[in-house]
């Protein structure tokens, strides 16, 4: 498996952007400097990130996020021994 991560992705199974191997492996993100552990999507190329609002759901039982738009830097995060 490679290390470069994609341009867009998503933690929700019902989008294209899904890929399970690759979040089993662990992303972090950086946004605009800080780490932020809610991150529903990214997209590195636009610059926004899609995270979830309190536990607040929607009609169908999924996460009502917001969108917020600066410097995306994902990350492959390392386990600690």
């Amino acid at each position: 498996m490679t290390d470069t991560l994609p341009d867009r992705l998503s933690t929700n199974p019902k989008s294209p952007h899904y890929d399970e191997a690759l979040l089993q492996r662990g992303i972090g993100i950086k946004f605009d400097g800080q780490e932020k552990t809610n991150v529903e999507e990214y997209c590195v190329s636009e610059g926004w990130i899609r995270v979830a609002v309190g536990k607040t759901v929607d009609r169908k039982g999924n996460p009502l996020t917001i969108k917020l738009k600066g410097k995306v830097e994902p990350y492959i995060e390392t386990k600690k021994s």
